[in-house]
């Protein structure tokens, strides 16, 4: 997942730039104020101490990335004849389903960044720079087309292809990344089976209503045509909503449905960003950075 601001920075963005603004994920980073802005020191950018350095460096650089996407990947590649032959399979929770899902053709479900597109060079620019994520800088890095696929999921998906699922995207890229995005896709041998298999923010889905980045009302929607099998994602509202953003009702989501992980939900790794952060000081982006910091580190365990 990416990120979103809130409609007031979306305007702006707008305004300031007539050719480019975006806005990526799930509320997960704050928009940049003018008290966070780098400062000229003699340190430079680039190697200035900045909270995603090691986060960055595991996924392009550690070889346990890879394996850890690959293993999840050919698990779940393990368990789709399993998923398709039970009719009564499927990865929607119960609030999420309005119709029943017997007898509709089968899809998976996917997020797209950091589940299915590799977008850490974008994060390692932002650490190059100084800077922190913007919705300007983000769509055009959308524009390059040049993330590259999550080890593992391109040949998960033409499994899944070939066996007749269709491969939805419901990713938090905005409507108008729509075309770039199936071209990135396309670019690294993901399966499109049409354009409207990308439900991006801003998909209008009728009588229902949705809230900020949540993705329920885009789930509903591909229940309402398909039999979900398999869910994919980088963060819990990749599969269901969150209602309450806290460390507490986060864990309490993941125990009540623990027995779906692995099997019909599955959690790529992205310690790089994410809702789980902002989780840790009250969701209170307008604090300083330093403030922010500090509210994270009493959030270690340092239990013995």
């Amino acid at each position: 997942m990416r990120r979103v601001f809130t409609l007031t920075l979306f305007a702006a963005s707008l305004a300031l730039s007539a050719c480019k603004t975006t806005a990526p994920l799930a509320a997960t980073v704050a928009p940049v104020s003018a008290t966070e802005a780098p400062v000229a020191s003699a340190t430079s950018n680039a190697t200035a101490p900045h909270d995603n350095l090691n986060a960055v460096l595991w996924m392009q650089r550690s070889a346990e990335y890879g394996a850890v996407t690959e293993t999840i990947y050919r698990a779940a590649a393990d368990r789709l004849d399993i998923a398709l032959k039970d009719r009564r399979w499927d990865a929607l929770v119960a609030d999420e389903r309005s119709n029943a899902s017997t007898g509709l053709p089968p899809a998976v479900v996917m997020d797209v960044d950091e589940t299915v597109l590799d977008n850490s060079p974008y994060q390692a620019r932002l650490i190059q720079d100084g800077q922190d994520y913007s919705d300007v800088t983000w769509d055009l890095w959308v524009a390059e087309k040049k993330a590259k696929a999550v080890p593992g999921v391109v040949a998960f998906t033409k499994a899944a292809h070939a066996r007749g699922i269709t491969v939805l995207y419901i990713s938090n890229r905005a409507t108008h990344l729509k075309e770039a995005t199936i071209d990135n896709l396309k670019a690294v041998g993901l399966p499109v089976k049409s354009d409207d298999v990308f439900l991006g923010l801003g998909t209008f889905v009728q009588d229902c209503e949705q809230n900020g980045s949540e993705k329920d009302c885009r789930r509903r929607l591909a229940g309402q045509k398909y039999r979900v099998l398999m869910q994919f994602g980088d963060q819990l509202g990749d599969f269901v909503q969150v209602i309450a953003n806290t460390p507490s009702a986060r864990a309490e989501l993941v125990s009540r449905y623990t027995n779906w992980f692995g099997e019909r939900w599955f959690m790529l790794p992205n310690p790089s960003y994410g809702s789980w952060e902002p989780a840790l000081f009250n969701n209170a982006w307008g604090l300083p950075a330093g403030e922010r910091r500090n509210l994270k580190h009493e959030a270690l365990d340092f239990s013995k």
